[in-house]
């Protein structure tokens, strides 16, 4: 079973309690806590996630965007050191590697 659900950019988790026979789960990405639980996950995450942006509308706010934020990594300095040198020898930014490395891993193929 898939753990997530998408709807407009978002995703949301999903989890079920066997002792409720409901489904429950968050929005993952942003920073405001939207939760929901339903015996019907999809229908009430996505009520869930229009209500939130209405609210943040009607607030004059823009609606968080989902997943944008910087993402640090912690590398050994011998590694570093490597693909320093590797970047600067192909004129390359360490952002622009990281994103053509993780472009092609089996985790940008997950639906």
């Amino acid at each position: 079973m898939n753990n997530t659900i998408q709807y407009k950019g978002y995703v949301g988790s999903v989890e079920f309690s066997e002792d409720y026979g409901i489904f429950y789960g968050k929005v993952m990405g942003i920073r405001s806590l939207i939760s929901y639980e339903s015996e019907n996950a999809q229908k009430l995450f996505t009520i869930s996630t229009v209500l939130w942006m209405t609210i943040w509308k009607s607030e004059g706010k823009e609606s968080e965007v989902a997943f944008k934020c910087g993402l640090t990594i912690q590398l050994s300095p011998e590694l570093h050191k490597q693909i320093f040198i590797y970047l600067i020898s192909h004129q390359m930014s360490i952002n622009c590697y990281i994103e053509k490395v993780l472009e092609n891993s089996p985790a940008a193929y997950v639906q």
